[in-house]
């Protein structure tokens, strides 16, 4: 590979240097430096899906179960740091200040709740995927049918969002319009995925968080020096510049914070950028409270997350995985409200005009005036961010499908082969279905993400958290809870949903804010914990067998 890629490398470099300004425009044009590099990293990621291509079903599936715990820990950071991370949480914080850090408390305590409750008891349990954990743990077909369902239902909702991202930068690097770059960017992540499988895409996202957390922290390094802030550590400087956009900067005063397109401008105060419900905001106390409860139950009921303990060779692995995985993810977690700051005072000037707030990473670069070619690296680093994620989302959706559906539902028979045909066949239908979702637009990347997280922590979240650590959860339980929180899921989201479509349904206005689809787990995992408790009380208690096995193989 190295032999293929240096030539490359070599031969572009002329070009890359010749047409790096043509990468100054905020929008349109073809940028032909970013070009190049976007595409020899797509090139990099289809080889490397090439090269580890999956052989067998456990490949696909588990990557063989034999990735090292730095190595998964890597893998979760990349399989993490989506779009939403690298681009969601710099425009939320850009859009409204001290609020948007709700999502960034929710997603990092979610890490920590899975190292507590989950991790290494997932790995002991030794299943394939969270539809297999939740039939087997609850002795029912028809739970892991739906629990399947579910999963898939869970990876389209997170992967919109991601085709999203992949069509914001495919369509700024290459001037082309949103449709198109999202079609491009989705059969490109599609053509890996199928090749590779688990063990392709894990090795992927290692690289893949290579470059994610480089080309994330070079151009806060030059912002901070070149606009005169504390640049040693500019997870610490960029305070100073959010005390510039909270007090305001006079024209004379504006420590020649000039942007690319030569603007002297001054900054108007705006101390609402730092509180999190200041009435200036349009939030309140419980929404900021209600989404980081919401997105931390919803990390740790994520199919594609829970996936990721089954890659290693242990149950301690799986836990040092998490500690490395949040290690790596802090990183970029510090480091994306510096984005949203700069943004905020780079783009102050009125002939700015409007910016869409998912670019807004890639615009601070570019209206900071860093080098062209620096902006096209970080811009490849959201494609990766996005396919990373996305790539895992596919194997978690085409995994249930074919191995909780088809062989333990449908087909018990089936050969191995046939097994890898539909998992692949699922893997189309799906990458299908998110791209033509992600054509809508229906909010932010970091919005449509959270639809995911409530739904996760309403539906699968209840059934590990209680299946793992209580052994008089049972199977009417389960199935209680399930539907209790599945009611308050589809509640929120058809009403979200036709309010995006233009219909009123009635108490719309109640029903937005205190089920709003980006939190709505606040009130409906807490519920379908309870029925799930209650209902298990009163009805038929869990097999002995299974009630042994968690205490003599989960919890030795």
């Amino acid at each position: 590979m190295k032999k293929i890629l240096l030539p490359i490398v070599l031969i572009s470099l002329p070009t890359l240097l010749n047409a790096a300004t043509a990468a100054t425009q905020l929008e349109g044009g073809f940028k032909v430096g970013p070009a190049i590099i976007l595409i020899t990293i797509l090139i990099l990621f289809v080889m490397v899906g090439v090269v580890f291509r999956a052989k067998d079903t456990t490949d696909f599936y588990a990557a063989g179960r034999g990735i090292s715990k730095v190595g998964s820990g890597m893998a979760i950071a990349s399989n993490w740091m989506s779009a939403a991370s690298f681009l969601g949480m710099a425009a939320l914080m850009y859009g409204s200040g001290y609020h948007g850090l709700a999502y960034v408390v929710g997603w990092t305590g979610g890490y920590v709740l899975l190292l507590i409750l989950m991790a290494g008891q997932i790995r002991k349990y030794g299943k394939y995927t969270a539809a297999d954990f939740i039939g087997d743990r609850y002795y029912s077909k028809t739970l892991r049918a739906v629990g399947a369902i579910i999963a898939i239902l869970i990876s389209i909702a997170y992967a919109v969002g991601q085709f999203g991202g992949i069509g914001l930068m495919f369509k700024w690097v290459m001037g082309i319009d949103y449709t198109m770059a999202v079609i491009i960017g989705g059969a490109v992540v599609l053509t890996y995925t199928m090749i590779s499988g688990m063990l392709g895409v894990t090795k992927n996202m290692q690289i893949q968080y290579v470059i994610i957390i480089i080309s994330f922290l070079i151009p806060l390094f030059i912002l901070t020096a070149k606009f005169d802030y504390f640049w040693l550590l500019p997870q610490i400087g960029y305070g100073s510049v959010v005390s510039d956009a909270i007090s305001g900067l006079p024209v004379n005063e504006t420590k020649a914070l000039i942007n690319s397109l030569g603007h002297d401008y001054a900054i108007v105060p705006a101390p609402e950028y730092a509180m999190p419900w200041d009435p200036a905001t349009g939030k309140s106390f419980f929404q900021w409270i209600a989404i980081a409860f919401s997105l931390m139950i919803g990390t740790a009921g994520l199919p594609h997350v829970i996936q990721r303990f089954y890659v290693v060779p242990k149950a301690r692995d799986a836990r040092w995985s998490v500690v490395w995985g949040l290690f790596f993810i802090s990183i970029l977690y510090w480091s994306a409200p510096a984005y949203a700051a700069f943004g905020k005072i780079l783009s102050a000037h009125p002939e700015v005009g409007t910016l869409a707030k998912d670019a807004i990473v890639v615009y601070t670069a570019q209206l900071g005036n860093i080098h062209p070619l620096i902006v096209g690296f970080l811009a490849a680093g959201g494609v990766s961010a996005a396919f990373s994620t996305v790539s895992g989302l596919l194997v978690a959706g085409s995994s249930a499908f074919a191995h909780d559906l088809y062989v333990k539902v449908i087909n018990p028979n089936a050969t191995p082969q046939r097994q890898l045909l539909y998992a692949r066949l699922a893997t189309i239908l799906m990458a299908i279905i998110v791209t033509l979702l992600a054509l809508k637009n229906f909010a932010l990347i970091g919005q449509l993400v959270a639809v995911a997280f409530s739904l996760a922590g309403c539906t699968i979240f209840p059934l590990f958290l209680l299946g793992i650590w209580w052994s008089g959860s049972n199977k009417a339980g389960a199935i209680a809870g399930l539907i209790t929180g599945g009611t308050v899921a589809v509640i929120a989201i058809t009403y979200f949903i036709a309010g995006k479509s233009g219909v009123t349904l009635p108490a719309h206005d109640f029903i937005s804010y205190w089920l709003e689809a980006w939190y709505f787990a606040w009130i409906g995992a807490p519920l379908a914990i309870l029925v799930h408790i209650i209902v298990s009380r009163l009805t038929k208690e869990t097999p002995l067998e299974i009630r042994k096995f968690l205490i003599e193989q989960v919890h030795s």
